[in-house]
């Protein structure tokens, strides 16, 4: 049997069960009571002052009450909505009518999934490894390739081979789909196996499968080939699966230590959290809690025999990872999330790769949906198939995007009347429903996702997505695996109007459905009811102008001329004269593949043009000694080059910059998202962003 992890908040998985199913009985129940109308706006009061008063209490009690509070309201919202505002008249009334509606009830239906997902999110520990090395088990280390450039690939090989495990038991593999003979030659150079085939049959996860028939140790490791591990990643996951034999995967976050496009292109970088945080922050300690952690395709530990025991990696989708752990799982195998930071990676530098990656991830997740379905088949326990539920249906939300887009122009545009209830009665039930759902997520998203910026990341994509998702879900055999490319260059600022098309002309239509909006409340100001009809839908209109003139701002894509992106980090090192004789103690500013800058604490000589840096991290056996060339010289910062000599140079800058356990420790400081003040800060994102595009002139493609 498992042991308890040391988390203090891990309870008995049984609790959380009872108060949920007692919890839902009596929402439904107090949810569907009919009230009049100020009734209903005093509950919606007093809901919203208990909301707020617990709303700044630590720990799960207040989370826990947030959440009931909030699916007490969106249930009268939901209820509301489907037994008092369906009057249909004609049938492209109806259509309208039921199109929005069915959005409503996704969207109600995801809210709650992710609650549930939520309600607990295990804080794992690092669980220690025993003293005694013979009893640490053998790993192959799988690194897969296809297309990408050797010098991404290299960093992680290197990184992969200098991790800190007993030589005799670590074994390096690198897997080039690609059958590339500089591939071979650096291998060999490196001392790791070259592993090829004849095809490319189930892309990556042929690959893996291909590699598991041509090793043997107990525990495979897996990296995609830019996901750089720091020494200690073996040392500090493997612990869980020598400890629980019946562990089938550890999975750690991936984090990116260059700028995805929203980070980029909206110039949020150290102001928002980057796109994944949600998901390997809160999302996977949530989904560990149930038993349910997602395989994500790299920085993972999984377990040979439970590979074994469903036939290998998933071959049936385009998402390998997610179905291997759902394979694995309905086998009654366990899994783990570390939520460590134990390796860094690239983002996609573009949008459009940005969307490519996303394009594989729906089609995955919908094909899991339709051919492996969680909520049906054996082995799942009730919160595993609602974990996965949540992650599928999630990939269903271009649809729904669309339609909240769409939906107030039936009004503006066709005067049709798609929610059958006057303003007020909808303001009575709507307006505490979101207000109640954004500060529940809010406090339950903490640090890792700030409100609003979910809505520019679903509508940058959505047009792109949507069908897919149909195609997917009516064909899910269709659709082939595309890699996703990453070390690229942007070599100069451009809007990529193909990339935005489809937003600036929802734009336009947006403006066109706020003039008719505004001219609709000047003629109706006599009406009461039409006026606060042609307000409310306004009022509507005008948010979404603001979330799609975000999303098309992402496509005005930076300049980005690093092939090694610069990452900020202080390190004491020294750094001495050719000979050796002068020592100039310095602190590192920022680090790269190709450089680094430091603060010296002395003034370094005019004509010293190369000098020996010198970095000792004992904690991560890290020891250094490589030249670097001096590029510049300015008020104190001295901007250096590196002079490898050979593999091993490249191997210490490596470890040096990437290999700390300390590298990535950075990824999660942000303070907790303030709703008011995380849409202030996209309005006036947007209003300096799409200033620079016009005044600029920019170029577009």
């Amino acid at each position: 049997m498992q042991q308890s992890p040391p988390a203090p908040e891990r309870i008995s998985s049984l609790v959380p069960y009872v108060l949920i199913l007692l919890g839902i009985l009596l929402l439904l129940l107090a949810s569907q009571a009919i009230i009049s109308p100020a009734a209903q706006i005093c509950l919606s009061i007093v809901i919203l002052v208990c909301t707020l008063a617990v709303r700044g209490k630590s720990g799960h009690v207040g989370r826990l009450l947030m959440m009931g509070l909030s699916t007490f309201i969106s249930l009268r919202y939901i209820f509301w909505r489907l037994l008092h505002t369906l009057e249909f008249d004609g049938w492209f009334q109806a259509f309208l009518m039921l199109t929005l509606l069915f959005a409503e009830v996704y969207s109600w239906i995801i809210l709650f999934l992710g609650y549930m997902q939520l309600a607990w999110p295990l804080n794992r520990k690092e669980y220690p490894l025993p003293k005694d090395e013979s009893l640490w088990p053998s790993i192959d280390v799988f690194i897969p390739t296809y297309n990408e450039d050797l010098s991404v690939v290299r960093n992680t090989v290197l990184a992969a081979k200098a991790m800190d495990w007993p030589a005799d038991k670590l074994h390096v593999h690198l897997l080039d789909d690609g059958r590339r003979e500089e591939f071979r030659v650096f291998a060999d150079a490196v001392g790791v196996n070259y592993i090829v085939r004849a095809n490319n049959l189930h892309a990556k996860a042929g690959n893996l499968n291909h590699a598991l028939a041509h090793t043997s140790s107990e525990l495979v490791a897996v990296f995609d080939c830019d996901h750089i591990p720091v020494k200690s990643f073996l040392t500090r996951t493997v612990g869980w699966m020598v400890q629980n034999r019946n562990i089938s995967l550890i999975q750690t976050p991936q984090h990116f230590y260059s700028l995805d496009p929203f980070q980029r292109n909206l110039d949020i970088s150290g102001h928002i959290p980057p796109e994944s945080n949600l998901f390997y922050g809160l999302v996977q300690p949530g989904n560990d809690f149930w038993n349910a952690t997602l395989f994500c395709g790299s920085c993972a530990v999984l377990r040979r025999t439970a590979l074994d025991s469903i036939d290998g990696f998933a071959i049936e989708t385009v998402t390998e990872d997610a179905h291997t752990s759902l394979k694995m799982q309905r086998k009654g195998w366990e899994s783990a999330y570390l939520r460590e930071t134990l390796a860094g990676g690239l983002a996609t530098e573009s949008l459009a790769l940005h969307v490519g990656q996303r394009i594989r991830w729906a089609r995955g997740m919908v094909q899991i949906f339709r051919t492996d379905n969680p909520l049906i088949g054996r082995g799942l326990s009730l919160g595993q198939r609602f974990c996965y539920l949540s992650a599928m249906l999630h990939f269903f939300f271009p649809i729904p995007r669309i339609i909240f887009l769409l939906a107030p122009m039936a009004f503006l545009f066709l005067g049709q009347n798609i929610i059958y209830a006057t303003p007020l009665a909808v303001m009575t039930y709507v307006i505490p429903h979101l207000l109640q759902s954004v500060l529940t997520q809010s406090r339950m998203q903490g640090r890792w996702r700030y409100s609003v910026w979910n809505y520019v990341y679903e509508t940058a994509i959505a047009i792109f997505l949507a069908p897919v998702v149909v195609v997917a879900f009516f064909a899910p055999k269709r659709g082939t695996f595309n890699v996703t490319a990453k070390g690229g260059l942007i070599t100069k600022d451009y809007l990529d109007t193909r990339m935005v098309r489809p937003n600036i002309i929802m734009g336009i239509l947006l403006i066109l459905a706020t003039v008719t909006g505004v001219t609709g409340m000047i003629e109706t100001r006599a009406h009461p009811v039409l006026f606060q009809t042609y307000c409310m839908n306004l009022l509507w209109t005008s948010g979404n102008l603001l979330i799609v003139l975000a999303a098309i701002t992402v496509g005005y894509e930076r300049k980005q001329v690093r092939r090694a992106p610069r990452i900020a980090a202080q390190l004491d090192i020294v750094l001495y004269d050719p000979e050796g004789k002068q020592r100039y103690p310095a602190q590192t500013q920022d680090l790269s593949k190709g450089g680094l800058s430091v603060k010296a604490t002395a003034p370094l000589p005019a004509d010293l043009k190369l000098v020996e840096v010198h970095y000792t991290n004992r904690r991560d056996k890290i020891s250094m000694n490589v030249p670097a060339r001096i590029i510049n010289l300015r008020d104190g910062l001295v901007r250096l080059e590196w002079a490898c000599r050979d593999t091993q140079d490249e191997t210490a800058i490596i470890e040096m910059i990437f290999g700390r356990s300390d590298a990535w420790l950075h990824w999660s400081n942000y303070s907790n998202d303030k709703p008011l003040q995380s849409l202030s800060m996209l309005a006036r994102n947007v209003a300096n962003l799409l200033m620079i595009i016009v005044l600029r002139r920019t170029p577009q493609v």
